[in-house]
């Protein structure tokens, strides 16, 4: 296990919650310092992560994880198996999507598997009033956080800029500007700093956004700023068609120590690890001991996207050894040996699966073409004269497409 605790930032002043801000309580902060747990080197040819359900599904408990441990040592079989049920679904939902790409029905996808675990364990790891800036890829997360993934699907169609609204469930819009929305997330963790609230932001972000400058602007503000906010990398390994090699010399967990905050290195395949490392940091966030990065260690199973081909710079063989780390396979082999779930429950699960396919299918093809004049509102609240100048312009384009009747150009005149 890999953690960095070489910086202690200034603990944010406790204030009393913001009446009127969703899910704020009222009281003080705690804000004595905590220090991230250190551990000893393991010596394995494997990275050093905080691991609490190996690949075979054999918990791990030992004095190195036992302060993260500690936040899952009260999980009951129901919520395990709420756990491995939201990472079934959300992956049948990705499968749909995927297939929908490939028959024309959306333009794009970006596909998640492989990454159930990190999504879905950190995604349960927030409070309702926590939230969440999310990359374009972050589907079992949105799950968590009541998104139907219905909606995740129109901006991907092209009949809508994104299909819900974010303050129902404090989800931002997926965002397609790479590593742009730490930035957003940094500056509404500071807000909320200023507001008093109890709650705190988390910012999802891939290995290849790391090497953006808005991310190293977001961790500059959030550590001098000491804001509330948990910067969730998901190391898949390849940034498109780069691997992480060539984009940094050390760890990515490593880069918080310059920064002057804590890094964490987590199994992003174990659902368990990923959701206690999560609430430790949410926790510290919230207690006024700042930001923190988490690298969630996994692996993008599928292509970047719908329109990459992962063959032409990744070996089979690697990916084969991934797939031997399966998230859910890992927490299915645990539920089973652990006597949490029966061939009933499984089996049930499959039916609830495959009708949540359907529903998918049945929504996206009954998706209404959008307005074509929605693009003109919400850019200004009150107006603004150069919009209703480009609208009557783009109106004008349009009706240039009358039709031969309407334009009074006989049937074979021209001919």
């Amino acid at each position: 296990m890999s953690v960095d605790s070489s910086a202690a930032g200034t603990p944010r002043r406790s204030a009393a919650g913001k009446a009127g801000t969703t899910g704020s309580k009222t009281g003080t902060k705690r804000t004595t310092s905590r220090t991230t747990p250190r551990t000893t080197a393991k010596k394995s040819a494997d990275p050093e992560l905080v691991q609490l359900l190996t690949p075979e599904g054999k918990r791990v408990k030992n004095a190195e994880n036992a302060e993260y441990d500690a936040y899952v040592a009260g999980i009951t079989p129901d919520e395990l198996r709420g756990l491995y049920r939201d990472m079934v679904l959300t992956r049948r939902f990705d499968a749909e999507a995927t297939a929908l790409q490939r028959q024309g029905e959306l333009g794009l996808w970006a596909s998640l598997l492989g990454q159930e675990a990190a999504q879905i364990g950190s995604g349960r790891a927030t409070r309702e009033d926590d939230y969440v800036f999310p990359t374009y890829r972050e589907h079992g997360v949105a799950w968590c956080r009541g998104v139907d993934p219905t909606n995740l699907l129109g901006m991907f169609r092209g009949v809508n800029h994104g299909g819900w609204d974010p303050n129902s469930n404090n989800f931002h819009l997926y965002t397609i500007v790479i590593g742009s929305q730490t930035l957003h997330a940094t500056g509404y963790a500071m807000g909320v700093a200023k507001d008093g609230a109890d709650s705190a932001v988390i910012a999802y972000f891939g290995d290849g956004a790391s090497s953006q400058g808005d991310v190293a602007e977001s961790f500059t503000f959030s550590a001098v700023y000491n804001a509330p906010v948990v910067f969730f990398c998901q190391n898949n390994q390849w940034a498109i068609s780069e691997p992480t090699e060539k984009q940094t010399r050390v760890p990515l967990y490593q880069r918080a120590r310059g920064f002057g905050f804590p890094g964490v290195r987590v199994d992003g395949n174990d659902v368990l690890a990923c959701l206690a490392v999560t609430k430790w940091a949410l926790e510290r966030a919230r207690s006024g001991e700042g930001p923190t990065l988490i690298e969630a260690y996994t692996y993008r199973m599928g292509a970047h996207t719908t329109s990459d081909d992962p063959t032409k710079y990744r070996a089979d063989e690697e990916r084969e050894a991934w797939e031997a780390k399966d998230p859910i396979l890992r927490l299915r082999r645990y539920l089973e040996a652990a006597n949490h779930a029966d061939e009933g429950f499984f089996a049930e699960l499959e039916t609830e699966s495959e009708a949540l396919g359907r529903r998918v299918r049945e929504a996206v093809r009954a998706m209404p073409d959008p307005d074509n004049f929605a693009m003109f509102e919400n850019v200004y609240a009150d107006g603004h004269a150069l919009v209703d100048e480009e609208r009557a312009q783009f109106a004008a384009y349009q009706a240039s497409f009358a039709t031969e009747s309407d334009s009074g150009v006989a049937a074979g005149e021209g001919i």
